[in-house]
């Protein structure tokens, strides 16, 4: 439940706070559902690779990805940040690379400069109970573009934070790219009237630029 109270996160006995963008929220610890999906095992394997491959690393790598960390910042909580350690820079860029089935890096990559996504759009139709879903292009997608989708939700949702990978878009000249075949075989054939989120961003080389969501309904026949 939302409360008014000082800023505060974390557990406290059976009890966990947080805040979100409603305000204060305190809610009742409970345990995390672990269905054990394709993308929570995918996502899990490469994160152990990515794990299991900084103990490979020497000393000089250490180093490198530490500086590369001491550059960044964790997200704001209560107003606070830290830099973030060598490890978990290398783990994060190496998990994303080793998701998508590419080698994983042993130095850190160059930092990109990514350009403005070339996702600008989303697209449902209804044609005879035919249900289709297309992304809208600006221009080639590039190296990686990763789309993201979650259930369908009800048509007066206007935000979800649970989010599932559909799969990477091809890399084809093209105003729009299908992806209803992506999202069915995530979540099955979306209903007339339902609202549909998608997530995009862009991958280079293990780093990832920050997301974009669209959403649209499902036209009624």
């Amino acid at each position: 439940m939302k409360i008014r109270d000082v800023p505060q996160t974390g557990s406290l006995g059976e009890t966990v706070s947080y805040q979100n963008r409603y305000g204060q929220i305190r809610r009742r610890k409970i345990i995390p559902r672990n269905p054990r999906t394709r993308g929570q095992m995918d996502w899990r394997a490469a994160f152990q690779r990515a794990r299991s491959f900084w103990g490979t690393l020497t000393d000089e790598q250490f180093l490198a990805w530490a500086t590369v960390g001491g550059n960044r910042r964790t997200r704001s909580v209560l107003g606070r940040s830290n830099p973030v350690s060598g490890y978990l820079v290398s783990v994060s860029v190496n998990a994303h690379l080793a998701l998508l089935g590419l080698p994983m890096v042993a130095d850190p990559p160059p930092i990109p400069v990514f350009a403005a996504s070339p996702v600008v759009g989303l697209i449902t139709s209804n044609t005879g109970g035919v249900v289709s879903l297309k992304l809208q292009l600006s221009r080639k997608p590039g190296q990686y573009v990763l789309v993201f989708g979650a259930r369908p939700q009800g048509p007066g949702v206007t935000y979800v934070d649970h989010y599932s990978l559909l799969g990477v878009l091809p890399d084809e000249d093209a105003e729009e790219v299908d992806i209803t075949d992506l999202y069915v075989a995530r979540f099955g054939e979306p209903p007339a009237g339902k609202r549909i989120f998608i997530r995009t961003l862009q991958q280079i080389n293990g780093w990832r630029d920050r997301p974009n969501t669209f959403t649209a309904r499902i036209p009624a026949l």
